[in-house]
């Protein structure tokens, strides 16, 4: 596809999501251009970038002002986005009998850290713990909903995590999650790593009408016959046949189903997993946590590793759309 047959496809979907009613044509015109360097292969995440891959006609400096003293407000392009996100993914669900999920996650964008000659850091930008590094890194902590079905997948939304402004990342999820409004026709099921499953965040899924399924931490408190025990404690005392196989995918695990949530979390079921082929131990242990207590424990399985797609969604942001550099982290301010 040519460059102005490209740009002539981004623009009739900007039409049909009926930015004319909110923007100027000069604002969209900057809007294609940007999708068109997002998109492009090449592109190094950079205003230059976008300049040279777009073959945008103005200079550099006008994309800059464009970004940071340009009256126009990027919370009315991600509504009318996520609006057209929600049909496209209910549309689907429907017709597949599908349900819907929604899964919460963070990503770190990694930046170079300033030298102390610097005379300014880059905005937004602290000490962030990696879990894939071990270690905190220096540049933007983002908090991304992403919405898909087993077959489609969408980033939804995502909030910058400043450490100053005095607002978790549970907050920040809490806020993201309102922006689905509305009741759906499928049944919503928000997925969540062991960082995510705080009180105040399943409340504000249950709220809204959402199903939970969350990976607990291990040693997460739980009370079998009253008595408190961390998970990885009381998994000592399973046996295998205690379990039930459950085939996922390829994969079999041994599932014990446990009845009583943890403390905080009422009318739920919390699941001890193990893959068949590893010994039962605590650093093969999986504890999955479920607000649906009709579910079965192949379905929890499988819908849980659907969690994945967000991390799936994250590496080729990073590799391909080079959401680490300036323009990425701009509509998060």
């Amino acid at each position: 596809m040519n460059r102005l047959a490209h740009h002539q496809g981004i623009h009739k979907f900007f039409m049909t999501l009926g930015l004319a009613l909110y923007f100027s044509k000069p604002v969209i015109k900057h809007l294609v251009h940007l999708v068109d360097a997002l998109t492009t292969k090449g592109f190094s995440g950079t205003l230059t970038g976008v300049r040279y891959w777009s073959f945008h006609p103005n200079h550099r400096t006008t994309l800059s002002h464009f970004f940071t003293k340009s009256p126009w407000n990027e919370e009315n392009l991600l509504e009318k986005l996520q609006e057209w996100i929600l049909r496209q993914i209910e549309r689907l669900a429907k017709r597949e009998n599908q349900p819907l999920f929604v899964s919460i996650d963070d990503t770190i964008c990694q930046k170079t850290k300033p030298s102390s000659r610097a005379a300014r850091a880059i905005q937004g930008c602290d000490w962030h713990y990696s879990h894939k590094d071990h270690q905190s890194v220096w540049g933007h902590s983002l908090v991304w909903l992403m919405v898909h079905t087993f077959s489609q997948a969408f980033p939804f939304a995502f909030r910058l995590y400043d450490k100053t402004a005095g607002r978790s990342k549970i907050d920040l999820a809490i806020e993201r999650l309102s922006s689905l409004k509305g009741k759906r026709a499928q049944p919503v099921y928000v997925l969540m790593d062991s960082w995510y499953p705080s009180q105040a965040l399943i409340e504000a899924c249950l709220k809204q009408g959402f199903h939970v399924i969350a990976m607990l931490k291990t040693n997460r408190i739980l009370y079998p016959k009253g008595i408190a025990i961390q998970a990885k404690k009381f998994a000592r005392y399973l046996e295998p046949n205690d379990t039930r196989l459950v085939t996922v995918g390829s994969e079999r695990y041994r599932v014990y189903r446990y009845e009583g949530a943890p403390n905080g979390l009422d009318d739920a079921v919390v699941r001890l997993a193990w893959k068949a082929d590893e010994p039962m131990t605590p650093d093969h242990l999986h504890v999955i946590f479920d607000t649906d207590r009709e579910l079965g424990d192949e379905e929890i399985l499988r819908y849980d590793a659907q969690r994945w797609t967000i991390e799936c969604f994250f590496r080729q942001a990073k590799d391909q759309l080079k959401s680490g550099g300036t323009v990425f982290v701009t509509f998060g301010r």
